[in-house]
């Protein structure tokens, strides 16, 4: 892999996107959605806050989403902002050159942390986010406002954010002096108010990078273009799309962008605990092309930041 400086971008991240092979034209899962009422993010914010809340994911082919979403319940609503009801997230995982926060992941360990940019490329916004996982197996999201041009780098003010979380929440702060971009995740999400007042998000177009230069070629990537991560937000209690996905023979995957997208593209690194994803779906997935990141082709208004606040998330 090519070195970079402590928090420096490899070049491929600051100008590369990942683009998938391009999937034979049907109905997809944001078609099937169509008939769904419209809710304003406001409404979505103020009806299903879930600060404290238990994520299920579910990796499984767009064919079974497609069916499954055809047939939810009509009272759902999905998310809309000036007229699209899909949105392009970026995600830039940094981590340490002997890859500790993925293997503090892969190993299990209770108390770890993950620290990445998450960028909504379709407004511009951009944040600094730092999961961290306590003993007792609470996880717990922070993150601060960040200029999406320095998505793939740690800047001088945002070492000293995270370095003070780290401190905060029992991490060696000076492990922020060997953090640098590892990871490259993105993705097209929709998401959806369930009538019991959980939410689910429906990820298409998955794709991850390393980011670095591989004899001439930009970046090493991979793509999942006939599969999603469905993934459902719930207060406690199973929701009816869990129950559904339960019926169809699907359960929790586990699946992490950031673990099982590391483990694919590194397969030197311990990988057990997403040894069945890695050896289904991920197996035969798309090798990728890279071109330059392009514009939003319909940017939603500057007004509307369709990012939901910090959460606390129960394991």
């Amino acid at each position: 892999m090519t070195s970079v400086p402590p928090g420096a971008a490899p070049a491929a991240f600051t100008t590369a996107v990942a683009s998938a092979a391009p999937v034979a034209e049907e109905l997809t899962p944001l078609d099937c959605l169509a008939r769904l009422a419209p809710i304003s993010l406001d409404e979505l914010v103020s009806e299903a806050e879930l600060l404290t809340r238990v994520d299920r994911k579910y990796l499984i082919p767009v064919a079974t989403a497609t069916a499954l979403l055809e047939r939810i319940d009509s009272r759902a609503r999905v998310l809309e902002i000036d007229g699209r009801r899909d949105f392009s997230y970026d995600s830039v995982y940094f981590d340490t050159p002997d890859h500790l926060s993925f293997r503090l992941t892969a190993q299990r360990r209770r108390r770890r942390f993950k620290l990445r940019t998450r960028s909504y490329l379709d407004t511009g916004s951009t944040f600094l986010e730092l999961k961290t996982k306590s003993g007792r197996g609470t996880t717990v999201k922070e993150r601060v406002a960040y200029a999406q041009t320095d998505r793939a780098t740690l800047t001088a003010a945002g070492r000293r954010y995270v370095a003070a979380q780290f401190a905060h929440h029992g991490h060696d702060a000076a492990l922020v002096a060997t953090l640098r971009p590892t990871l490259v995740s993105q993705y097209q999400r929709t998401t959806l108010l369930m009538p019991e007042g959980s939410r689910a998000t429906i990820d298409t177009r998955l794709r991850w990078s390393d980011g670095t230069d591989h004899g001439g070629a930009v970046a090493c990537g991979i793509g999942l273009p006939d599969h999603v991560i469905l993934e459902s937000k719930s207060a406690g209690r199973a929701s009816e799309l869990d129950r559904a996905l339960w019926r169809a023979g699907y359960r929790p995957s586990g699946i992490s962008k950031f673990g099982t997208g590391t483990a694919a593209l590194h397969p030197e690194l311990p990988s057990n605990k997403w040894a069945r994803t890695l050896a289904g779906p991920f197996a035969t997935a798309t090798p990728l092309s890279m071109s330059r990141l392009p514009a939003p082709p319909h940017p939603v208004s500057s007004t509307q930041q369709f990012h939901l606040p910090a959460q606390r998330i129960a394991s």
